[in-house]
Parts: structure tokens; sequence; C-alpha cells
């Protein structure tokens, strides 16, 4: 009794090879029906690979996709400006697309400077405020952010005043790169929220109160 070594006899899938003379491999025809079998099988199940494959691929593109217009819509909105003068601790006069604009910053209020005309006089601690502001802004060119409400009553630009691109608007970056935090931090303002205006405001609370336990600027006066 003869096998050929690729039959069951010997442990292996009949079907991948036909020996007439052995005794324990298929006919002709049913080998050929195993094996066109086999192959339909295999086909099967790698086109069934293949559509997996594909569909895993197009859920990550389209999670990157999705995942850069996250990015893109969490970016901050500012247009860049040259500050050209200095007029308080909370008001500079800035170019703005070709422009001259009269900017307050929005959320902080410093003290005043003697206005004789408007009958303010000056409060204690206004004239450092605008010295620090004018010497941190002057000539330089900032980025301004604005809010829901574009401007005050008096027709002045109300922005919050970014020295660097902002990215994302973390309280790191807040603290690093935005000058009204950096006047409340430091003890050059109060926070005066003005609604609807209201994007920074439990940031700038916090930071006020900062600035008061660590006796900055005007706190510690």
């Amino acid at each position: 009794m003869r096998h050929c070594g690729l039959c069951p006899a010997k442990g292996r899938a009949a079907g991948w090879a036909i020996d007439r003379t052995c005794v324990s491999c298929p006919s002709d025809s049913e080998g050929e029906r195993r094996w066109n079998g086999m192959l339909s099988l295999a086909g099967k199940r790698s086109a069934r690979c293949m559509v997996l494959i594909v569909a895993v691929m197009l859920m990550s593109v389209a999670a990157g996709c999705a995942s850069e217009q996250n990015q893109a819509g969490s970016r901050i909105k500012v247009m860049p400006a040259k500050v050209v003068k200095g007029i308080d601790g909370d008001t500079v006069k800035a170019e703005v697309n070709g422009k001259t604009e009269s900017v307050r910053l929005i959320g902080v209020n410093t003290p005043e400077l003697a206005h004789p005309d408007l009958h303010i006089k000056e409060q204690p601690y206004g004239r450092e405020a605008e010295a620090y502001t004018t010497k941190a802004l002057l000539g330089h060119t900032v980025y301004l952010e604005l809010d829901a409400a574009e401007r005050d009553k008096y027709g002045r630009l109300l922005a919050y005043i970014w020295l660097a691109r902002p990215r994302d608007g973390s309280e790191t970056e807040v603290r690093e790169k935005m000058f009204n935090a950096r006047l409340l931090l430091n003890g050059y303002a109060q926070v005066m929220t003005v609604p609807p205006n209201v994007k920074y405001q439990d940031l700038f609370v916090r930071f006020e109160r900062e600035a008061r336990d660590n006796k900055a600027g005007l706190w510690g006066t």
C-alpha cells in the first residue's frame, strides 16, 4: 500500500497533490473540487482582510483630519497692531489695519491719571501703571483678541493684548503672553468685568487674588 506523503494518511490535508498510485489520495475530480474550494476560501479571507485594512486606514485618515480641524478651530483669532502711544495704564493708541485706534484693555482697570477737563483726579499708582504699560508696549507689534462686544460707548476698540501670537489660550499662555494678565499679576490693575466680554474673567479674578496675596504693586502700598 503506497502513500504519497501529502494525503491524510500522513497527517496532511489531501488535495494539495494527487497521486493516482496512492491509495489515500482522492480522485482527480474530487481533488480538484477540494483544491478550488480551498482557493476560494483563501480568496474570501484575503478579501475580508483587505477590506478591514482599508477600513482601518480610512478611519485613521478621518481621525487625523478631525484632529487638525479641532486644532484649527481652537486657535485664537487675533489681528496684529503696532502700539504708537500710551494713554494710561489700560488704554493705548495703536495702528490697526492702517487706522489709528484707541484700544481699551478688556477686563482690567488701572488707577486713573488726572483729567481736569473730566474732573478726574489722579489716583495712587496711576503714574506707575501708565509708565509700565508705555514701556512694555510702545513701538511694539502686538496681537489684539476681541470678545463679544468690539467697542465701548466711547468708540474705543476693546481687546485682550497679546505680546506674542497665542496658540490655545491656556492659563500658562495667558500668564506668559497676555498683557492684560500681566497688569493684574504685577499689581498695576484690578479686575473690571463688563459683560458680555467675559472670556477670561475667571482667570483674571484668580490673578488679582494672587497679586493681593503677594502684595504686588498697588496692593503693597
